[in-house]
C-alpha cells in the first residue's frame, strides 16, 4: 500500500500534512486517525465538518479551521466531490479522517484552477466530522 501523509494535532486542532516521497495513490485511500464514538454517518444526512485541504506535495488550498467555522452540506448524494461522499459516508461522528482523492473522485481534468488545483492534481483533506442530521 502506498503511504499516505501524516497529520498533526487531534480532532478540532488545524493539522500540517507531512508528504511521503513515493507518488500519490491511484485510487482512494481513508485513514481513520481518531475513530469518534457517535452514529456512522449516513448517506442523505447533512454532515458539520471541519476541514483542511492540500494538494499533494503541494499548497494548501482550503481549510474551515482558518475561518473559525464548519461548514455543513448533504453526504452521499453527489452534491460534493465523489471522494467526499465515498469516504465519509459510514464514518462515526467524532471521527478525524485523512482522505486522499485521485483526481477521477476529485475535480477531474479540469481541476479548479482559481483554487490552485490541477487537473491530475491528487486532494489531500484532514476531515473532523463534527455531527450529521
Amino acid at each position: 500500500m502506498t503511504a499516505l501523509p501524516t497529520a498533526t494535532g487531534t480532532f478540532g486542532d488545524k493539522p500540517v500534512l507531512t508528504f511521503p516521497d513515493n507518488p500519490a495513490p491511484a485510487e482512494l485511500a481513508v485513514e481513520v486517525l481518531s475513530a469518534g464514538e457517535g452514529p456512522l454517518v449516513e448517506a442523505g444526512q447533512t454532515i458539520d465538518v471541519n476541514y483542511y485541504g492540500q494538494v499533494w506535495g503541494g499548497s494548501m488550498f482550503d481549510n474551515s479551521y482558518d475561518r473559525g467555522s464548519s461548514i455543513q452540506f448533504p453526504i452521499g448524494v453527489g452534491t460534493v466531490i465523489a471522494g467526499w461522499d465515498n469516504s465519509l459516508v459510514g464514518q462515526p461522528i467524532g471521527s478525524r479522517v485523512l482522505v486522499s482523492i485521485p483526481p477521477h473522485e476529485g475535480y477531474g481534468p479540469n481541476g479548479v484552477p482559481q483554487a490552485g488545483i490541477g487537473g491530475d492534481d491528487t486532494l489531500v483533506f484532514v476531515v473532523d466530522i463534527l455531527g450529521a442530521s
